[in-house]
C-alpha cells in the first residue's frame, strides 16, 4: 500500500455513508442549521449571510480544542489499523450463540420463518437499530458511572468547542470498548434472527446503511457535536435526543451532569430517569470538564497519558480495597493469639 492509499484509508470515513461524518451528512446538517438560524431571525435583513457566518465560525473550527479533535482523529485511525485484527470476531460470537440456541428447549430453527419476508426484514431492521442504540446508552452511562471508565471518557468531555469530528475525540481504549460493544450487539442479534426466521434475513437499507441509521444521520446527527443548538418539542425530546439535549450532556453546569446519555433515542433516558429537556436551558452553555478534573482540552500527551495514570491509580485503590484488605483480615483470623505475659 503506497502513501496515498494509506492517507485515503485514514480519511475514508468522510466518504463512507455508513459513518456519521460522511460529507453528505455534514452538508445536510449544515443546511438544517442554516434553515433553523434564518427562521429564528425571522427573515431579517442579512439573515442568510449572518447564518452562514455563524455556521462557519473559525473561532469554533480553528480553536485549540477543535485542532486537538483533528489530531486525535488521525492518531486514533492509525491506532485502529493496528488493533482491529486483534479484536474479538463478530463471526465467532454469532456462531457460538447460534449453536447455543439449539440447546434451548422451547426454541427451534425457523420457528417464525412462515412470516412474510417484508415483515421479517422490518423486524430485523428495527430490532437491530433499537438493541444497538440501547447498548450505546448502557455503555455511555457506565462510562460516567464508574471512575475507571470515566478516566477514559473524560477525554471526550474535555472538548471546549464541539465540531462533527468531536465524535471521534475519544481515548483509543474507549474506542476499543465501543468496537467490542458493536461486535457483541450485532453478533447476538444476527444469529438470533437467523435461527428463528431462517436464512433469508436482510435489512431495509439506503446506500448500504440501515434505513433507521440513515434517517438519524440525514436529520442532523452531526449537529449533536456542533455550536448550533437546535431543540425539539418537549414531547419529541422524550423520544429522540435533540442536538440541544446532547449539548446539555456536554455542559459544565452541575444540573446537567449525568443527563441525556442516549445516542439517537431518548426513551432510555426517559425510562431510567436521566432525561433532561432542553427548553430554556441552552443559552450561554460552557462545554468541557469540571474545574476539579485534571485534564487539558488540547495537550495530546495529557489526553492520551493522563487517563492511563488515573486508571492505574484507581486500579491500585480497588486492588487494596477488594483484595489486600480482605486478605489481611482473613489472615488475622488464622493468626495464633499472643500469649499473655502475665499468665
Amino acid at each position: 500500500m503506497d502513501l496515498l492509499d494509506q492517507i485515503a484509508q485514514i480519511f475514508a470515513d468522510f466518504v463512507n455513508p455508513k459513518k456519521r461524518i460522511f460529507l453528505g451528512y455534514i452538508a445536510l446538517s449544515a443546511l438544517i442549521a442554516l434553515g433553523f438560524l434564518v427562521v429564528r431571525r425571522k427573515g431579517a435583513r442579512g439573515a442568510w449571510a449572518q447564518a452562514v457566518k455563524q455556521i462557519l465560525d473559525p473561532k469554533v473550527f480553528l480553536s485549540r480544542s477543535a485542532i486537538a479533535d483533528y489530531k486525535i482523529f488521525v492518531i486514533n485511525r492509525l491506532f485502529s489499523f493496528l488493533i482491529s485484527p486483534l479484536l474479538l470476531s463478530q463471526v465467532g460470537i454469532a456462531t457460538a450463540i447460534y449453536f447455543a440456541l439449539h440447546r434451548v428447549e422451547f426454541l427451534h430453527p425457523g420457528q417464525f420463518s412462515t412470516l412474510n419476508q417484508p415483515t421479517i426484514i422490518a423486524l430485523f431492521t428495527l430490532v437491530l437499530f433499537v438493541v444497538d442504540d440501547f447498548s450505546k446508552y448502557l455503555l455511555h452511562r457506565w462510562m460516567h458511572r464508574f471512575p475507571l471508565l470515566w478516566s477514559l471518557h473524560k477525554v471526550h468531555h474535555s472538548a471546549t468547542t464541539l465540531t462533527p469530528v468531536t465524535v471521534y475525540r475519544v481515548h483509543p481504549l474507549e474506542g476499543v470498548l465501543y468496537t467490542l460493544r458493536s461486535i457483541v450487539t450485532q453478533g447476538s442479534v444476527i444469529p438470533l434472527f437467523y435461527f428463528l426466521f431462517g436464512s433469508n434475513i436482510s435489512l431495509y437499507t439506503v446506500v448500504g446503511v440501515n434505513v433507521m441509521v440513515f434517517v438519524f444521520h440525514v436529520t442532523g446527527s452531526n449537529l449533536r457535536h456542533s455550536h448550533i443548538s437546535i431543540s425539539y418539542w418537549p414531547w419529541l425530546e422524550h423520544l429522540f435526543i435533540s442536538p440541544a439535549q446532547h449539548h446539555l450532556h456536554h455542559s459544565t453546569a452541575e444540573r446537567h451532569f449525568d443527563k441525556n446519555f442516549g445516542a439517537a433515542l431518548a426513551i432510555w433516558d426517559w425510562l431510567f430517569a436521566s432525561l433532561h429537556l432542553s427548553k430554556g436551558e441552552t443559552s450561554d452553555l460552557t462545554f468541557g470538564l469540571d474545574a476539579r478534573e485534571n485534564s487539558s482540552e488540547a495537550q495530546l500527551s495529557v489526553l492520551y497519558l493522563q487517563p492511563l495514570r488515573d486508571m492505574a491509580r484507581i486500579s491500585k485503590r480497588l486492588l487494596r480495597r477488594l483484595v489486600l484488605r480482605p486478605a489481611l483480615r482473613l489472615l488475622a483470623l488464622f493468626r495464633s493469639p499472643r500469649s499473655d505475659p502475665k499468665a
